[in-house]
């Protein structure tokens, strides 16, 4: 299932990812990727697949590293730009456009913030051979930056705008991120939250029951209210 905390150990990516790549990934463990990645959120999914804008690039020799981010990006007199943080978005608000996604580019890892649900793995990302990595947090997104050795190409910036924009960049030891989910679908996230409700209850052992007076208010810790 993978390793603990006491036991995190570091992986190397190469991009393009390879299967024995991702089939030695273990929740957990803490990867840094050198090579190409490419960035594409909603703005990029959809002049794709809903428009059917032909692709700037064919994904499938480029790289298959999709990462949801938004770049700090600052264009340089000599039309060079420098990227100062990158810093990763919330990758479930893209779920839906993922199966085809996979499908049409071969994309095999995704890096993003926050995962994806326990179903998004099982029905999207191990059909596909595909695994996530989340980054650790917002305040290594200037680290993530100096990562980034070069721009290869920038499409539809005037268009989608920096955030949205697809940005190509290459990368030497990018990260630290974190192995979310794995070739079965186990998710570090999951594994973890069980772990933590299996044990809650012992928290509040010998405490008077509270006095339930707002709308929506639970003694079930693992209960959610939106």
């Amino acid at each position: 299932m993978g390793t603990r905390a006491d036991k995190l150990t570091k992986v190397r990516l190469t991009t393009p990812v390879t299967p024995d790549q991702l089939e030695l990934l273990e929740i957990g463990q803490i990867a840094f990727i050198d090579g190409l990645i490419y960035t594409a959120r909603e703005g990029v999914y959809t002049r794709i697949l809903e428009t059917r804008e032909k692709p700037p690039t064919d994904f499938r020799t480029l790289s298959n590293i999709n990462f949801h981010c938004a770049p700090a990006a600052a264009r340089r007199d000599d039309g060079t730009y420098n990227i100062g943080a990158v810093t990763a978005t919330a990758s479930f608000r893209f779920a839906k456009y993922l199966p085809q996604w996979f499908a049409e580019t071969g994309t095999k890892v995704v890096i993003g913030k926050g995962g994806m649900t326990s179903e998004n793995y099982r029905d999207i990302f191990v059909p596909a051979g595909a695994v996530y990595l989340t980054t650790v947090g917002y305040g290594t997104g200037a680290l993530l930056g100096r990562a980034i050795t070069g721009v290869e190409a920038v499409n539809w910036l005037d268009e989608l705008g920096i955030a949205q924009a697809m940005w190509i960049f290459r990368v030497q030891n990018f990260g630290p991120l974190l192995v979310e989910s794995d070739l079965a679908g186990n998710s570090l996230f999951e594994r973890n939250n069980a772990e933590i409700n299996a044990h809650v209850d012992q928290l509040y052992a010998g405490l008077k029951q509270p006095a339930l007076r707002r709308y929506g208010e639970t003694r079930d810790k693992t209960d959610e209210v939106i």
